[in-house]
């Protein structure tokens, strides 16, 4: 179920970030080239952009791309750090549970209502379902590391460690000089 997840993710995130360069070149092109443009391109720009953002935080969870404050949690023994994960994980699926809780009464209300989007003839609760959509995936990324923490096969979030890269960067390149 993860490999398709993993794998639908990677494929979502290439194909809006795709659509999105193209939709910019072309209106920036219609617009500077022809003196012309669409009226929708910026707020499609702008939804393409929020379920990039969206499906890309889950995505960075399970790659370790996301800015670690762990100096502090480095401190402390193995068992300390997979503690303070654990904690991390709670918090952060608690949170995740507000904005689930949250977006769902929120597509629901506009869906009710019937509104639609300025410029585009499509109904707002859908553009914006990727609230529910991305912090649904995000909460299982979260889920995943919670999991991995409990049976011992991970301490902490997987993330990258700046510091360390950027001293090996340094070290190369005084390398080279050399």
């Amino acid at each position: 179920m993860l490999r398709l997840l993993n794998r639908a993710e990677e494929t979502i995130i290439s194909l809006l970030l795709l659509a999105t360069t193209l939709l910019v070149f072309v209106d920036v092109v219609m617009r500077f080239g022809f003196g012309t443009g669409f009226m929708w391109s910026q707020e499609l720009t702008l939804h393409l952009s929020a379920w990039m953002v969206l499906f890309g935080a889950s995505y960075g969870v399970k790659v370790g791309s996301h800015i670690g404050m762990d100096a502090f949690v480095r401190l402390f023994p193995s068992i300390g750090r997979r503690i303070l994960t654990g904690i991390a994980c709670i918090l952060a699926l608690i949170y995740c549970g507000l904005i689930l809780k949250g977006s769902f009464i929120y597509l629901q209300k506009m869906h009710l209502i019937g509104i639609y989007l300025e410029d585009i003839d499509i109904e707002a609760w859908k553009a914006h379902s990727i609230l529910l959509i991305g912090f649904a995936m995000l909460t299982i990324r979260i889920l995943v590391v919670l999991i991995n923490v409990i049976t011992g096969k991970a301490e902490g979030f997987k993330q990258v460690d700046e510091a360390k890269e950027s001293i090996e960067k340094v070290a190369a390149l005084k390398g080279e000089e050399s």
